[in-house]
């Protein structure tokens, strides 16, 4: 009797390290996610800071030009209040489609395209526009990551006892991003 006493108390003991374990590392992954996600929210911030200064740069050049720089100022606004992963990248899509019709009319301005603070401003967007690329593909590696030990056994037993959630990803909403481009020569 003894020892089958002993034996069911190290038996639970194991249980519960095992539970604890992954308990543990699911805590550790859903804190990646939101880290991933930060990181994400960083860069937005410093997009959406840049674009007023893009805009300001550009008014005198572009008078007649006010409904596209509407645009960018109402896709910024919305981006900026949008909340949550789905919100935000559909926020950014919009975001990103009043860009680059701006940027296609910038084309017709060469004074513009040759003043010292708007190459500076457009190098700041590119540069912050690639780090928002690699934080989205980090977010999502994270949160593969997180929906994998989520779903798979055993650690979906400990995930569903505790109520762990998947993560979103952030994916692209604009079927014209996804698209491959055209190259002619």
């Amino acid at each position: 009797m003894g020892i089958a006493l002993v034996a069911l108390f190290v038996l639970l003991g194991v249980i519960v390290v095992w539970v604890i374990g992954i308990f543990n590392g699911l805590v550790r992954l859903r804190n990646q996610v939101k880290n991933a996600w930060s990181q994400i929210d960083v860069q937005l911030k410093r997009r959406h800071d840049l674009i007023p200064n893009l805009i300001e740069t550009v008014k005198g050049y572009m008078s007649h030009e006010r409904e596209t720089l509407e645009n960018i100022t109402k896709a910024r606004n919305l981006a900026v209040q949008a909340s949550g992963v789905a919100n935000q990248a559909q926020a950014e899509t919009n975001l990103n489609r009043a860009l680059g019709q701006f940027y296609l009319v910038v084309e017709n301005y060469p004074d513009l395209k040759a003043n010292q603070n708007f190459l500076s401003l457009q190098e700041e967007l590119t540069s912050t526009e690639n780090k928002i690329g690699f934080s989205r593909q980090h977010y999502n590696d994270q949160a593969m990551r997180l929906n994998n030990k989520i779903e798979m056994f055993p650690s979906n037993i400990v995930a569903g006892m505790f109520n762990f959630k998947q993560a979103e990803f952030f994916e692209l909403e604009d079927e014209a991003e996804r698209a491959v481009p055209k190259v002619s020569f």
